[in-house]
């Protein structure tokens, strides 16, 4: 069972002060969360690519660059990299050229996005979502393959004969697909043989179960090996000394990103009573305690086949100390039970 962190490098306004801190300020503070997991024995930190005003990490390849000659063990990944709207050769480079300053230890997500600036910004039509994710896939996954690549498709001018350049360290390097529980993208998934990331962030985490065993007959239909393949969740959340202390840190941000986001996209009002409600054992925050959340992610692993766990933090803008003090907590308290109590579990029903 691994556990991470990852974040979207938020550069929202305080929500009591008003003050936003400069992306500038926030890309530094994510290299040293970056940093502090790896020091606290975490696997896995992702960042995710975002193209306006309030998020920070337009390049997140270049963020986990920074921090990984200052890091040892961690696992460094976007979360996720808009394909769609990025030329897959450029992509591949820059996290080829990750691997090789990490020695070995950068990943790609894929997705289409669920945030659409990025597509009128690089001249590409949203008619084409679908399309556009498809055939840069294709075209990402023939350049892992493949030193020299011959492609032609219907986006990017062909390409005959070419060398991509840098190699990775990792042959092949990882390539994951970033899902919000799309059935579509789960089966193509399953299909190139490709793990699995599940964005859980509202609802019920157990409704998700259905969704990962149709991957599961997808990978079995296509041939691959699941027990070489990850399921991941990427799923929003917070831990502080008690579940009282973390609900009232983190509900500010949270209810102002998603009022915001709600504006944006036709959202119901977004208030305590959801937020309390979203912390319940059931649901898809996980916000509390190290005991609570340890509860919640062992629970993830039994019922819906998570085997990776990626605690998005923070969501809106919190105080660096607080996060910081959260990726502490995940990885020298709440990550060793985790990974002991599961171990133990796997062990008993004849999993591992």
């Amino acid at each position: 069972m691994e556990i991470g962190i990852s974040t979207f490098v938020e550069t929202t306004p305080d929500v009591e002060s008003g003050e936003v801190v400069s992306h500038a300020q926030r890309i530094r503070e994510v290299v040293e969360e970056i940093i502090l997991a790896d020091q606290v024995g975490l696997d896995v930190f992702g960042v995710g690519e975002h193209h306006r005003e309030d998020f920070a990490a337009s390049n997140p390849a270049i963020i986990l660059a920074a921090a990984a000659p200052q890091t040892k063990h961690i696992r460094l990944t976007s979360a996720v990299t808009v394909l769609s709207s990025a030329d897959p050769v450029r992509v591949f480079q820059d996290f080829a050229t990750l691997d090789g300053i990490s020695n070995g230890r950068a990943e790609i997500m894929a997705g289409r996005g669920s945030f659409i600036e990025s597509f009128p910004l690089f001249g590409y039509d949203l008619k084409d979502y679908d399309e556009l994710f498809e055939e840069k896939l294709e075209l990402l996954l023939k350049i892992r393959d493949s030193e020299k690549v011959t492609w032609r498709g219907g986006h990017r001018p062909a390409i005959q004969n070419r060398g991509v350049y840098p190699r990775p360290v990792q042959d092949p390097l990882p390539v994951w697909i970033g899902s919000g529980g799309n059935s579509e993208s789960v089966v193509r998934a399953g299909i190139l043989g490709l793990p699995l990331v599940l964005a859980i962030i509202g609802g019920s985490p157990i409704q998700f179960e259905p969704l990962v065993q149709l991957y599961k007959k997808a990978v079995a239909h296509a041939g691959h090996n699941i027990s070489k393949l990850t399921v991941a969740s990427h799923s929003h959340g917070f831990i502080a000394e008690t579940t009282e202390k973390a609900a009232d840190k983190f509900f500010p941000s949270t209810q102002q990103v998603m009022n915001q986001l709600g504006k944006e996209r036709g959202w119901g009002y977004y208030d305590r009573k959801s937020f309390d409600a979203a912390r319940s054992f059931d649901g898809a925050l996980y916000v509390g305690d190290p005991n609570t959340v340890a509860e919640k992610i062992i629970h993830l692993r039994k019922n819906v086949g998570i085997t990776r766990f990626m605690l998005h933090v923070p969501v809106g803008s919190m105080p660096h100390e607080d996060v910081m003090r959260a990726i502490e907590l995940l990885g020298k308290e709440v990550a060793p039970r985790v990974r002991e109590e599961v171990a133990a579990w796997e062990s008993q029903s004849g999993l591992k």
